[in-house]
């Protein structure tokens, strides 16, 4: 197969800015990501398929198949970055720089070089043998908006009944972590002079009443879920943010608190906002405010793929480590709708993810080029 090498396709894809961010100001398209890829794919046989994200002008996803049939193994990873500050970097971060046995450069880790690796791992492959199909999937704004993911929710396409998502994790597999949503709770009252209470209705005060209950329902949760498996065994709810009034002898006209919720896996994000919503609102019911309850951002799902899975059991043969559980999101969920058994398992650490200096240990570069290529070998080569 005549695409580059390891290290001049990891060069090249870092040196690709592909940000995504829901600040404008930072905001990139991932299209020149996903040309280098969809060349290497098709160099190495594959059928290439780059399809734009409908409502996200300049972001693609890349779908790239070998073989046929309802089984077969998809590699997937997303082709964005975070934002970065350059003035925190110590070289360029779109240049890969080798020292101290580490790749430098934006990406690197989490995870552009996932898909190098994945690409290595496959060169002297012949697609021509395989018996069920090798899928790579390469997405967009994985970091801001998860557009890209469910974008390949809406084909309602089946891809492949095994899915590995490169993110860092040392490759350990992981085949639960927590979702994540963000909300925000609007109060509005009524203003008037501090000298008498009884000519305004107070946002703030009532913002007390609603943080009350909210830390109330916080403790309920806990008390009625728990996972061992997870760090942190129990959902959690942090309150992040609020701002109310403008003057301390003005009676507080509206405030609003933002806050996260992180569900375990079973817990559905729709139900724990009708919940929410339910007791809120209840307790403010005769308070004169407003209320409104907004999810700043649509949310990711838990996720959780059953621990006898083939794939969860193929990972931990290969690697020697029991699949575990992590706090951070992912695209799994989405694969896991599509129809697919899903484990995250990747070269990096999720430490130098989202950091300066970012890098991936060359250390990691061969044992996880041959954990994928079993993969491939034992999913899309073996009878099964």
């Amino acid at each position: 197969m005549t695409y580059p090498k390891l290290v001049d396709m990891m060069g090249r894809l870092i040196a690709s800015p592909s940000v995504s961010s829901v600040s404008p100001t930072w905001d990139q398209s991932n299209a020149a990501v996903v040309d280098h890829l969809a060349e290497w794919c098709r160099d190495a046989g594959f059928a290439v398929e780059q399809l734009p994200v409908a409502g996200h002008p300049g972001k693609f996803n890349l779908v790239a198949s070998a073989g046929s049939g309802p089984d077969g193994l998809v590699l997937s990873g997303h082709t964005d970055t975070v934002p970065y500050d350059e003035a925190r970097w110590s070289t360029d971060p779109f240049q890969l720089r080798e020292q101290d046995d580490r790749w430098y450069g934006l990406g690197s880790c989490d995870m552009k070089g996932f898909f190098a690796v994945a690409l290595d791992a496959i060169r002297d492959i012949d697609l021509a043998r395989l018996r069920h199909p090798l899928v790579l999937i390469a997405t967009a704004d994985e970091e801001s908006s998860m557009c890209g993911a469910k974008a390949l929710v809406e084909t309602h396409r089946q891809l492949g009944r095994y899915a590995v998502i490169g993110e860092p994790t040392g490759m350990k597999p992981v085949r639960l972590h927590k979702g994540i949503s963000m909300e925000a709770i609007r109060l509005t009252g009524r203003s008037g002079h501090s000298s008498d209470p009884a000519l305004g209705a107070s946002a703030l005060e009532g913002m007390h009443l609603a943080m009350t209950e909210l830390l109330a329902w916080r403790s309920d949760l806990q008390r009625h879920y728990r996972n061992p498996q997870f760090a942190v065994e129990v959902p959690t709810v942090n309150l992040g943010h609020i701002h109310g009034g403008d003057n301390p002898n003005r009676i507080c006209g509206e405030c609003e608190l933002h806050f996260d919720i992180r569900p375990l896996p079973g817990m559905d994000l729709d139900a724990i906002r009708e919940e929410l919503d339910r007791r809120i609102g209840a307790r403010l019911a005769d308070s004169g405010l407003k209320f409104e309850r907004v999810s700043l951002f649509e949310g990711i799902p838990a996720m959780e793929t059953a621990a006898d899975s083939p794939i969860v059991r193929a990972a931990e043969k290969l690697t020697g480590y029991s699949a575990g559980a992590v706090a951070f999101g992912t695209e799994g969920p989405y694969l896991n709708e599509m129809g697919m058994q899903t484990v995250i398992m990747g070269p990096g650490s999720i430490d130098q993810a989202h950091q300066p200096d970012e890098y991936l240990a060359l250390s990691q570069v061969e044992p996880s080029r041959q954990v994928i290529r079993r993969l491939v070998q034992q999913f899309c080569l073996d009878e099964r």
